[in-house]
Order: C-alpha cells, then sequence, then structure tokens
C-alpha cells in the first residue's frame, strides 16, 4: 500500500481543518433586537370578559321536518327491534350445537334484528350526512341535527348491545 492511499482517508480532515479560522470575529449569539418580544400579557386581558357564545341557530320548517322524519324512522325500527328481541332470546337461549335445527332458528332470529338495526342505521347515515354540512356551514343548526343524531346513536347502541348478547348465547 502505498503512502498516498494511506492518507486517503485523511483528506476530508485536512480540507475542514484548512477551513478553520482563528481570527476570533464570530457572529454574537446575544439576543438580537428583531428577536426581542414586546408587548404585555396579563392584567388587561384577564379584566376582559370572554364574549358570549352566539344562540344555536333555528332550524329551518324543512330541516325541522327531516330531522322529525328521520327520528320517527328510527323509532319505529326500535320500536320492532324490541318486539323482536323476546321472541330471539328464546331462540339463542334453546339453541343447540351449529347446524342443528334450533342453532339455524336462533340465527335467524338474530338476523332478522341485524336488518332491523341496519334500516336504523340508514336514518343515524342520512343524520351524519346532514351533521357534516351542518359542521362545514357557519351559522348551520348543528345542535338541533346533533340532539337527534345522539338520540339515534344511544337506540343503535342499544340495539348493538343486545345483538352482542345474543350472539354470545347462540353461538
Amino acid at each position: 500500500m502505498t503512502a498516498f492511499s494511506r492518507l486517503l482517508p485523511l483528506a476530508p480532515l485536512f480540507l475542514t481543518a484548512a477551513c478553520a479560522s482563528t481570527s476570533g470575529e464570530y457572529p454574537s449569539l446575544a439576543l438580537r433586537d428583531a428577536e426581542r418580544v414586546e408587548g404585555t400579557f396579563g392584567a388587561d386581558t384577564a379584566e376582559q370578559a370572554p364574549a358570549p357564545p352566539p344562540p344555536p341557530a333555528v332550524p329551518s320548517a324543512d330541516l325541522a321536518a327531516r330531522l322529525a322524519e328521520l327520528q320517527r324512522q328510527a323509532s319505529g325500527f326500535d320500536a320492532r327491534f324490541r318486539a323482536a328481541t323476546p321472541a330471539a332470546e328464546r331462540l339463542a337461549r334453546a339453541a343447540g350445537g351449529t347446524g342443528s335445527d334450533s342453532w339455524a332458528a336462533a340465527q335467524v332470529a338474530l338476523a332478522d334484528l341485524d336488518s332491523l338495526r341496519s334500516q336504523a342505521a340508514v336514518s343515524l347515515a342520512d343524520l351524519d350526512t346532514l351533521w357534516v354540512d351542518a359542521t362545514l356551514e357557519p351559522g348551520s343548526p348543528r345542535e338541533a341535527i346533533g340532539a337527534v343524531r345522539e338520540s339515534v346513536q344511544a337506540m343503535i347502541a342499544a340495539q348493538d348491545a343486545v345483538l352482542a348478547r345474543l350472539r354470545s348465547r347462540a353461538g
């Protein structure tokens, strides 16, 4: 190995050392005038009362009718779901092993409950669309839509709990 090839890996070190300066004229790291923050934040802002929230927007007659219809639809499917639940519970308790006639009857009853839950979820999907549109539009009646939406969500959550319980019984 030649002397040149031994010194070649050290070339970057020599090049960077040549760039070093000993003149002592480095820029100051002290705070510059442009970096200083001016103004006050304290008692003046604490004394100001926050602005009251704007009153909730009132839904139009068309929207109010649409919300009432969606609530009515979801409530109707929920009533049918609750009416069908006792029979499905009996069938789920009586379900034998997988593939038996009693198990098949329980699965059909659960499918019927699933169908009713899905139909109620269609109303929730429509409410979600209205909610998103209202969220994107300032001054829209989000509160009115949100109240109906939360009501339908609670119905569906209760239905989900019933279905989960019955599925665990029916296997």
